[in-house]
C-alpha cells in the first residue's frame, strides 16, 4: 500500500487535486471544471488525480520490466489515449442517452419528436466515430474537459444537420445544454476498471505489442488493484471553506501558490497566479514563504472567468481563444477588462468590423497590463519570476506577458511550467506532508458541505 498526501485546489473554475509520495514527489494529478457543484467538482478531481497516480506507478513498474523498458513511452502513451477514449465514450453514451430522454419527453414540439431524434442519431453517432481518431497519441490536445470537446464538435455538427433537414438550430442547442448539465453532474472515473480493460485489450492486440501481451496485463491487474494509504489531505482555493476539514487542513491560495511555485522552481522570487476569481501577485523568501502579495479585491474583471465570459460571447471555447489571439496582425486597444460590460464592448468592436483575432489580441493584452500593475504594487518583478493558474496555458496571454515584463523590468528568467494549473493543489499537498495529520485524513465525500460558502474577506487571505 502507498502512502500517500493530497492537496486539494477548489477553485470558482475548475478544481485540481494531486497526489504526492511520501518522497515528495507528485504521484498524480487530477482536474475538472467546478460547475456549479464544489461536492461532485472535489470527488472528481481527487478520483483523477488516483487514476493519473495508478498510471505513474505503471509507467515504472512497465519501466522496471526489461521486456517493456525500450518501448515504455509508446507503451504507456497508447494506454494513456486508450483510457481516455474509454471515459470519453462513456461519457458520449451518457450524454446521448439525457438527449434521446429529453426530446422523448417533449411537452410541446411533439410532432417533431422522431424527426429530432434522428438528427441526434446522426450527430451522436459522428462525434464516436471522430473520438476514435482524436484519442490518439501525438494528437493536439484541444482541452481537458469533455464539456468543451463535446460542445466544439456537436455545434458544428447541428449546424450541418438542422441546415440539411431543415430543422431549429437552437432548438437541437437547447436540448444539448440541457442534457451536459446533467451529465457533468455525474462522476465517471468510478468506472476506472472498466476503461483500464478496455485500453489494456487494445493496447496488446496491436501489433508492435503483442510479444508483451503478458507482461502489460500483468503489470494492469496489479495497478488496477493498487491500495492509497491517505496521511493527510489539504485542502485551499476560492470554495476551501466548503471543505469538511479543521482548520489545521484549509490554507490560503496565496500561502500555496508561493509554496507551490518555489516547489517546481526553487529559485522563483515573484510569483503571479491568474486563477478564475482573482489575480494575485506574490514575493517569496528563499524557502517558499509569502513576504507580501497583491490581489484584485473588487470584482473577478481580468481574470479566467472573464475569458470564459469572452468566449461564450464569441461561441467557442476558452481553449480557442489564445490560439487565435496569436493570429493577430493589429491588436485593438481595450480600455476595459469589466467583466460585466465585456459583452457590449466585443458586440460594438465587432459592429466597427474589427477582426475577432485584434479585439482578442488586445483583451489579452488588457488582462495583463491589470497584472503589471498587482506585481508593481506587492513590490515588482525579481528573477525568477514564475507564472501559475489556468491563464498561465494560454499562449496570447503569455506572450503579453513576456512582452510587458521585458519592456518593464528588463531581462528576467521567467517559468512557466507544463503544471502551472496545478500550483495551488501542490503547495497544499506539501502542506499536508510538512504539517502534522489533520482531523480527517482523506477526503470524505459525504462529509462535504454543499453550500456555497463566500469567500473570506481579503485581509484574512494571507492567514
Amino acid at each position: 500500500m502507498d502512502c500517500c498526501y493530497i492537496g486539494i485546489d477548489l477553485g470558482s473554475t475548475t478544481t485540481k487535486a494531486v497526489f504526492l509520495d511520501e518522497n515528495e514527489n507528485i504521484l498524480g494529478r487530477g482536474i475538472t471544471n467546478s460547475r456549479s457543484n464544489y461536492e461532485l467538482a472535489c470527488q472528481v478531481a481527487r478520483e483523477e488525480a488516483e487514476i493519473n497516480a495508478r498510471f505513474e506507478l505503471l509507467k515504472r513498474k512497465l519501466g522496471g520490466d526489461p521486456r517493456v523498458a525500450s518501448q515504455l513511452d509508446s507503451v504507456m502513451d497508447n494506454l494513456a489515449c486508450q483510457y481516455a477514449l474509454a471515459q470519453h465514450l462513456k461519457q458520449l453514451e451518457a450524454l446521448r442517452n439525457e438527449v434521446t430522454s429529453i426530446v422523448k419527453n417533449w411537452i410541446h414540439h411533439k410532432e417533431d419528436t422522431d424527426e429530432y431524434l434522428e438528427a441526434q442519431e446522426t450527430i451522436f453517432d459522428f462525434l464516436v466515430l471522430q473520438a476514435y481518431q482524436d484519442f490518439l497519441p501525438g494528437a493536439e490536445v484541444q482541452s481537458d474537459f469533455f464539456r468543451d470537446l463535446a460542445t466544439s464538435l456537436y455545434l458544428k455538427q447541428a449546424d450541418l444537420v438542422t441546415k440539411e433537414r431543415q430543422l431549429s438550430f437552437e432548438r437541437l442547442v437547447g436540448v444539448f445544454d440541457a442534457a451536459i448539465i446533467r451529465v457533468e453532474n455525474k462522476s465517471f472515473a468510478l468506472f476506472y476498471r472498466e476503461y483500464l480493460d478496455f485500453a489494456r485489450d487494445r493496447v496488446v492486440e496491436m501489433e508492435m505489442f503483442k510479444d508483451l501481451k503478458g507482461n502489460i496485463c500483468d503489470a494492469v491487474l496489479d495497478i488496477t488493484k493498487k491500495e492509497f494509504n491517505i496521511l493527510n489531505t489539504v485542502g485551499t482555493g476560492y470554495g476551501r471553506l466548503t471543505l469538511p476539514f479543521a482548520k489545521e487542513q484549509i490554507r490560503s491560495e496565496i500561502l500555496c501558490h508561493g509554496l507551490g511555485a518555489h516547489f517546481m522552481f526553487p529559485d522563483t522570487k515573484t510569483v503571479l497566479d491568474i486563477g478564475g476569481q482573482d489575480t494575485k501577485a506574490i514575493q517569496v523568501d528563499g524557502s517558499g514563504i509569502v513576504t507580501s502579495f497583491q490581489m484584485n479585491d473588487r470584482c473577478a474583471a481580468g481574470c479566467g472567468r472573464y475569458l470564459g465570459y469572452i468566449a461564450d460571447e464569441m461561441n467557442m471555447g476558452v481553449h480557442q481563444l489564445g490560439p487565435l489571439a496569436m493570429t493577430s496582425k493589429k491588436a485593438v486597444k481595450i480600455n476595459s477588462t469589466c467583466t460585466v460590460f465585456a459583452g457590449a464592448e466585443l458586440r460594438e468592436r465587432l459592429a466597427y468590423g474589427e477582426k475577432q483575432e485584434d479585439i482578442l489580441a488586445g483583451l489579452h493584452r488588457a488582462i495583463i497590463l491589470r497584472a503589471m500593475s498587482l506585481l508593481a504594487r506587492s513590490g515588482g518583478v525579481s528573477s525568477e519570476f514564475t507564472f501559475t493558474g489556468g491563464v498561465a496555458r494560454n499562449e496570447a496571454a503569455i506572450a503579453a506577458l513576456k512582452k510587458l515584463i521585458d519592456e518593464n523590468y528588463g531581462e528576467i528568467k521567467i517559468n512557466i511550467s507544463s503544471d502551472s494549473i496545478f500550483t495551488g493543489a501542490v503547495g497544499a499537498a506539501l502542506f499536508a506532508k510538512r504539517d502534522p495529520k489533520g482531523v480527517m485524513a482523506d477526503l470524505e465525500i459525504s462529509k462535504l458541505k454543499a453550500t456555497n460558502r463566500a469567500a473570506r474577506p481579503v485581509a484574512e487571505q494571507i492567514a
